[in-house]
């Protein structure tokens, strides 16, 4: 069985060195066939020296690509090698390389992905904002793949070469689309708690407030590309209720002071029952185009 430990790393030449290190003195513990695999992200300062001279694999973006890309990337990388096994961790050290062993026992037991949770039994050493946010996230998913999550967002997680082969086609939610998709072919999905390190402030969030607005935008984008009855479904309802409301309201200024002058609430009323039944049915039809 071969094990393919990947880290993307863009401009990490103060960290690495010690992560990959980390992971070394974890898995020589072991009897476990493994690689260290860095997916130089266009990086521009020692990242890609600091890596081989670590003693891994190093393959490079020639520029800057993006979190998405780049685990677009080692997982093709991973695949060209045979893994039987990807483990994905951070290069900032955040994620402790001693649960990566119980990370892949639990594959060996019948998983076939595992997230390293931050939340439930884990400790996590982010903000509060973030805390919420990712808590919001793990809920929505528990009710979208009826498996009980506490951490949907970790980049800390380990799965087999089935889960790998899954398409990925999203570059805004890519760890949430590969949860998504290996839950819809009903694979299984488990967690194991982390306890994670705190590190430098996150380059993706310039704060709290740009987190909450992201993550939210998430949600929606979730809902609408893998839950479209679910989404478009419920904007055509509230459609339709406001323009039946209108429409009450429409009767009601009839029958008290007649029609004239109001013939405005009739055609709003008609355009929310028609965009609203249209939704409902474009939601059917996204929804059997998906499948």
């Amino acid at each position: 069985m071969k094990i393919i430990i990947t880290i993307p790393a863009y401009n990490e030449e103060k960290t690495l060195p010690k992560v990959i290190a980390e992971i070394r003195q974890v898995m020589e513990k072991t009897d476990y066939d493994y690689q260290i695999m860095v997916l130089n992200d266009g990086s521009i300062d020692q990242t890609k020296r600091v890596a081989e001279e670590a003693g891994a694999i190093v393959f490079s973006n020639k520029r800057n690509k993006g979190l998405a890309d780049t685990f677009k990337h080692e997982i093709k990388r991973c695949l060209e090698l045979n893994a039987d096994i990807i483990v994905h961790t951070d290069a900032d050290g955040q994620y402790p390389a001693i649960y990566i062993p119980q990370l892949i026992e639990k594959l060996n037991k019948g998983y076939d992905l595992i997230l390293g949770s931050r939340f439930g039994k884990g400790n996590y050493s982010g903000s509060l904002m973030k805390n919420i946010g990712n808590k919001t996230f793990a809920k929505v998913f528990s009710g979208l793949l009826k498996v009980k999550l506490t951490d949907t967002t970790t980049g800390f997680r380990a799965f087999t070469r089935e889960v790998a082969e899954l398409p990925l086609i999203n570059n805004f939610t890519y760890t949430q689309e590969q949860l998504i998709r290996a839950g819809k072919e009903k694979m299984k999905i488990g967690e194991v708690p982390i306890t994670t390190n705190r590190t430098r402030k996150s380059r993706l969030f310039k704060n709290p407030f740009d987190y909450a607005i992201k993550a939210w935008i998430n949600i929606f984008r979730i809902y609408r590309d893998f839950e479209p009855i679910r989404f478009f479904g419920l904007i055509g309802f509230l459609s339709i209720i406001f323009g039946m409301l209108i429409g009450v309201y429409f009767v009601y200024l009839h029958f008290t002071s007649g029609i004239s002058g109001h013939l405005g609430l009739l055609f709003l009323m008609l355009i929310l029952l028609v965009f609203g039944v249209q939704t409902i049915l474009f939601g059917f039809i996204a929804d059997m185009i998906r499948k």
